[in-house]
């Protein structure tokens, strides 16, 4: 796309926000909703106008862990009118120390990150509309799944996921958040296509050799909470519009609650010899070099090769007398030891106690079929 392109869809994109925010500020207007508000509306930074624009906002979350329940949470309490949350897996009793919408209950019936999310949240904001998607977000099914909307914001728990997220949101001239955070340590980013260094200019590369993440170096519910009260923020700002945008933060913080450390990288402007918002090569769009079967942490492996329908009732049948399973309507789980088999609907599967893609891959084709 040349640069006049890019800007006439990107002002495009913009009008198109605009006439969706004026459309919902109409239909807004009553007495509980300014009354359910009241101490927002209050606030210089948002007032009755900008509560408007964030009941018109569409955000799509992708990734609903530690820093993606945070933010659907604060969102939702803030009043965005359509949260998406995208996850592509299940509560466990583990999750219970830092994701916060997350019950006991729903570590034992094994639900849907996605599924639980979108429960909690209408306990306590049914006025807003949240829509839940158990994928896992890959070049085939992201345009689908950020279709309209307005700001997408991180809580993936991977760099091959966000890289993904960048290319389709620099191509599309979508503003995305950044953020990520393991021990003691946070971390984000806002990335306004166009304007700010995107996440390919600040790390051209994956980071190669080890990664820290949650399972190797634990995680301190308080460094969630600060990077997504941040992320969360800088989302208000977007939506509002207007002068909150000039306050939005350039730069890559990073702070660290244990040892109180902080540090900031200019990311005010685009990097020229960037793969993505320089040179505009979406490789991660393209899908180049995405493999089928991947790594998902917890000594798990994840398979996603083909969608295909998956008899829950009948597949539990089958597989009694082999192990232990049980199914609801979202997730079918099976245990033979050492393996711990959960499988989707549409056919995708987490298999725990192998980082063995080849195991992986017969433990599948054994119990669930080729």
């Amino acid at each position: 796309m040349t640069s006049l392109g890019h800007d006439v869809e990107k002002a495009k994109i913009g009008a198109e926000f605009e006439a969706q925010s004026e459309a919902k500020v109409e239909a807004k207007t009553d007495a509980r909703f300014e009354k359910r508000y009241s101490r927002q509306i209050l606030f210089r930074g948002i007032g009755a106008e900008g509560q408007q624009r964030l009941a018109a906002g569409r955000v799509a979350i992708v990734g609903c862990g530690a820093t993606g329940s945070a933010l659907a949470s604060l969102l939702a309490r803030a009043g965005v009118g359509t949260l998406r949350i995208i996850d592509r897996d299940y509560v466990e009793p583990s999750n219970l120390q830092r994701q916060s919408l997350f019950e006991e209950q729903d570590a034992a019936e094994s639900l849907p990150k996605a599924i639980a999310a979108k429960r909690r949240i209408r306990a306590f904001n049914s006025e807003i509309a949240v829509e839940s998607r158990v994928e896992d977000l890959v070049p085939s099914n992201i345009e689908a799944l950020l279709d309209g909307m307005h700001v997408i914001l991180d809580g993936t728990d991977n760099f091959e996921t966000r890289y993904l997220v960048n290319d389709y949101a620099v191509k599309s001239s979508l503003p995305w958040v950044y953020s990520a955070a393991v021990g003691s340590y946070g971390v984000t980013l806002n990335v306004l296509p166009g304007e700010t260094a995107c996440l390919a200019c600040i790390f051209p590369d994956t980071p190669r050799g080890m990664v820290e993440t949650c399972e190797t170096s634990g995680i301190l519910n308080s460094a969630v909470n600060v990077v997504a009260s941040i992320a969360a923020t800088e989302a208000v700002k977007l939506l509002v519009g207007g002068d909150a945008v000039k306050r939005l933060r350039r730069t890559l913080w990073s702070c660290d609650v244990w040892t109180n450390e902080q540090a900031e990288i200019a990311a005010a402007k685009p990097r020229a010899d960037c793969r993505a918002c320089g040179e505009r090569e979406f490789l991660h769009l393209a899908g180049e070099g995405r493999p089928h079967i991947t790594m998902c942490g917890r000594n798990s492996v994840q398979i996603h090769e083909r969608a295909r329908p998956i008899d829950f009732a009948e597949l539990q049948r089958r597989l009694e007398t082999l192990g232990v399973v049980r199914h609801n309507e979202f997730v079918l789980r099976f245990w033979r030891d050492p393996y711990e088999i959960t499988l989707f609907p549409d056919g995708r599967a987490i298999i725990k106690g192998t980082t063995d893609t080849g195991v992986a891959r017969s433990l599948y084709a054994r119990f669930v079929g080729s």
